[in-house]
């Protein structure tokens, strides 16, 4: 299965692709029940997998191992990996590429901020040179096979925002990014120096950029959207509201009601889609995604 030309192919067609960022194996399966592509993010991966703030504590082999266990248990879903500053080094990060394609990674979105390093949408960002990050980039872009390659720029002078916009436009990246868009207009300005290269669109609840629906981002000609944290963010309101029930009720867990609640039956049989032996071979738009489908879910979107 060539991973990166079914992304490449989706990025092509009419619309704004959308990409839901996931945390963990469960969120995973839980969006695998609504949509096809998923957003490896930063963000959720450091809070999920160490309880950490996206600055920079993600080691590599932990990324891989993740997108290893996800291809396995989603065959045919889109996987758009975000691996920050390809890990600082340029070496480092075209050997994380070449890993993660191997693991079956559809895609990389490398950014050139530098160390220490900030979620896209928080203060005190600082980028790499221009002249330096180009280099990482084509050496990554000469690594990989069939990987989608996301050029992103964390600039956020308005002049640097532009130039640096249209040099990544103009190298062989699949798409370009330029995180922390902070309004229309901007987008307008993006689009208009980076000429017809796919654009990347990044909202993140209570981030910088505005919120925005696929029929707007594709009437602003953004091919993809991507969206970090809407799983992770749930997660966290639903805990917190759960366990604070779980408190005010002295312990007693609230009342089942098999329709509408999610217990040990519900929680297994979604589970056990992800066993690889009921995976059939085929296209990309394989049947186990369907069998995900069940009473109070939506059809994967696309």
């Amino acid at each position: 299965m060539r991973y990166g030309s079914a992304l490449r192919e989706q990025i092509h067609t009419p619309g704004t692709t959308p990409l839901v960022g996931i945390y963990d194996m469960y969120s995973a399966s839980v969006a695998a029940r609504h949509y096809d592509g998923f957003f490896v993010s930063g963000f959720g991966f450091a809070a999920s997998h160490y309880g950490l703030p996206d600055i920079g504590f993600i080691a590599w082999p932990d990324m891989v191992a993740f997108v290893e266990r996800l291809r396995l248990a989603f065959p045919s879903h889109h996987l758009l990996v975000d691996i920050d500053d390809g890990y600082v080094d340029p070496e480092v990060a075209c050997h994380v590429v070449q890993r993660l394609e191997r693991s079956g990674a559809s895609g990389i979105i490398l950014e050139d901020q530098r160390r220490p390093r900030r979620c896209g949408h928080a203060d005190g960002k600082r980028v790499l040179p221009l002249e330096e990050y180009l280099e990482k980039l084509n050496l990554v872009l000469e690594s990989r096979q069939d990987l989608v390659v996301v050029a992103r720029t964390d600039a956020t002078e308005e002049e640097d925002i532009l130039r640096r916009a249209q040099a990544l436009a103009e190298t062989d990246a699949d798409v370009v990014l330029v995180d922390g868009v902070r309004d229309v207009e901007w987008i307008r300005r993006i689009r208009k120096v980076i000429d017809d290269k796919p654009l990347l669109f990044n909202q993140i609840a209570g981030g910088r950029s505005p919120r925005l629906s696929l029929s707007e981002l594709t009437d602003l000609e953004c091919q993809v959207a991507i969206y970090s944290t809407p799983c992770l963010f749930a997660a966290h309101a639903a805990i917190d509201t759960a366990l604070s029930e779980l408190k005010q009720a002295d312990g007693r867990l609230p009342e089942f009601s098999p329709g509408t609640s999610v217990g040990v039956r519900a929680s297994t049989a979604l589970l056990e889609k992800n066993i690889s032996r009921h995976h059939a071979p085929g296209p990309r738009r394989a049947s186990a995604r369907d069998e995900g489908v069940s009473a109070g879910a939506t059809p994967p979107a696309r």
